[in-house]
């Protein structure tokens, strides 16, 4: 009788976990036909602000409603690649879209915590959204966006998938892309700027607003040691690396 009671639980849940299994097979079946081209992505043409410059070369004024300068991947500096991945998805050149591993890990800290503190989007995930999707928060979205996650993957290298993120991401300020982001907060191009302003960069596509040089420099300082702290965990950078990029004196513009 103790074995009867033992193993119906377990039927059932085998039941349940097949069940649902059908049901996302068969609405994969259904949707993934649906979804949009991903021309937009192999022929990205992103709007360019207009820029006028003096007879020696001196950038007088741009003109758009977007702040963008186009970078190829191969220029990107390795320590902003490698801030970006800490601070979003360090796991990127492993997975096929979605990280099953940091949807665990995310849902263990946020069953942890009471709440909701991590997310498990990956940067497939991401520019999946910000081409293609709204930013509601449904079932239904989150849904295509995995669905969208894996044709990108199937369809793109993992480089130019990171490099139509670097250049597409909102920063705050009207700023598009890292290339461009650098040049509004610090003045200087993306080459130039040190560990301590790639890691204040890498931490604004989380919340652009909140964690803003310019308007919120405390919450921008914390986000920007989360991001240190993880590059020195993957072993990016040394001890000594995180304490002088910690104590460096950022000036924004």
């Amino acid at each position: 009788m103790s074995f009867r009671w033992l193993a119906f639980p377990l039927i059932l849940l085998l039941f349940c976990i097949t069940a649902a299994a059908f049901l996302f097979a068969f609405a994969v079946v259904l949707v993934y036909p649906a979804l949009p081209s991903l021309e937009v992505l192999t022929d990205y043409q992103p709007k360019v602000p207009l820029r006028v410059y003096s007879a020696d070369g001196k950038l007088i004024g741009e003109f758009g409603e977007e702040r963008r300068a186009v970078i190829a991947i191969e220029k990107v500096p390795k320590p902003m690649i490698a801030a970006i991945l800490a601070a979003e998805d360090e796991r990127f050149y492993q997975h096929s879209g979605v990280d099953y591993i940091g949807v665990a890990r995310a849902a263990l800290s946020n069953f942890v915590s009471g709440g909701v503190r991590q997310g498990a989007s990956t940067i497939t995930m991401q520019v999946a959204r910000n081409f293609f999707l709204s930013k509601e928060k449904t079932i239904t979205r989150k849904f295509n966006e995995m669905l969208l996650a894996f044709k990108i993957e199937h369809s793109l290298a993992k480089d130019q998938i990171l490099q139509l993120y670097i250049n597409q991401i909102y920063l705050g300020q009207r700023a598009y892309g890292f290339a461009a982001a650098a040049q509004i907060y610090f003045g200087k191009p993306l080459e130039k700027l040190t560990l301590a302003e790639y890691a204040m960069l890498a931490g604004l596509p989380k919340a652009p607003s909140r964690f803003n040089p310019i308007v919120n420099p405390k919450r921008a300082k914390q986000r920007q040691q989360y991001v240190l702290g993880r590059m020195r965990a993957l072993g990016q950078i040394t001890d000594a690396q995180f304490a002088e990029a910690d104590e460096q004196h950022l000036v924004v513009k």
